[in-house]
């Protein structure tokens, strides 16, 4: 039997790749395994005897990671690093999830390649792509896979997620103001995850694109979100420099799934199909 080490297995995407692999599963959570220690790792990884590593720690924390660069970079690229470099030694496979925020978003409407150079516009986004370059050139078995906004189930404590964020807030306010000019693809991590673990049985590794199909603005799926949930609250366009973030975000960060989609011989929901998937299975027990 197949054995996955999941790596932020208490996540939301951690959370639905252990529940999909089932007894096939290696949850290990930052309590378990410090990514970012050689010692840590060997000894971990030497005991559990995985097959596969999937990782899925990350720090994403996007404004915070301005003023906290090393606790980003030690996460976000040493620790796939050190990943990439057991993996290597011990013939594993490894995923690796990345992010669309290594573009700068200066494409206008043309979906992002695979083959599209990165061009990173902030702390967090030139944390993720150094870890990813670490992977690719480290380790042969390798899978990047790049993907957008997610949301899950299992939404990490003190951080939740947008969807849980809107719900809570479209409940309190009258009326909530949310950014429209940034273009991207919100992503359920259900999704993301019968994607990874489908992609992890083949032997096509590389650098992938995974969202739910389509696109929207996070004013858009805002409005998507009180519309499915019958809630009247009001949504306000504003931009960027109206919110005034700390880090700077890509305008228009778009995926091109069409890679994936080759290879699995399948394609992701609509961004709107999933948002309905997830509304009605978080009124469920986990």
């Amino acid at each position: 039997m197949m054995r996955v080490a999941v790596i932020g297995a208490r996540g939301q995407l951690g959370s639905d790749l252990v529940a999909r692999l089932g007894a096939q599963a290696i949850p290990l959570g930052h309590a378990d395994i410090d990514i970012s220690d050689a010692a840590s790792v060997t000894s971990v990884l030497d005991r559990e005897r995985a097959n596969a590593v999937i990782n899925c720690a990350a720090y994403n924390f996007v404004d915070k990671a301005e003023t906290e660069r090393e606790a980003a970079m030690l996460t976000n690229r040493r620790g796939p690093g050190l990943l990439a470099d057991y993996c290597r030694e011990h013939d594993l496979k490894l995923v690796h999830v990345g992010t669309d925020y290594v573009y700068d978003g200066r494409t206008g409407n043309r979906p992002w390649k695979e083959e599209d150079e990165p061009l990173p516009i902030s702390t967090y986004a030139a944390s993720k792509y150094a870890g990813e370059q670490l992977v690719r050139a480290h380790c042969p078995r390798h899978f990047v896979v790049r993907t957008c906004g997610l949301y899950g189930r299992n939404a990490m404590h003190g951080k939740g997620n947008f969807v849980e964020t809107m719900l809570r807030l479209g409940r309190e306010r009258p009326e909530l103001k949310v950014v429209e000019d940034q273009r991207c693809t919100p992503t359920a991590t259900a999704n993301l995850a019968s994607a990874i673990l489908d992609l992890v049985k083949t032997e096509e590794y590389g650098l992938y694109h995974a969202t739910n199909a389509g696109s929207c603005s996070w004013y858009e799926f805002a409005k998507e979100i009180m519309r499915q949930s019958h809630l009247p609250t009001n949504v306000i366009p504003i931009t960027t420099a109206d919110y005034g973030a700390r880090a700077r975000r890509p305008h228009y960060s778009v995926l091109d799934c069409s890679k994936l989609e080759r290879v699995l011989g399948w394609n992701m929901p609509t961004w709107q199909e999933a948002l309905a998937t997830y509304l009605i299975e978080r009124q469920r027990p986990i």
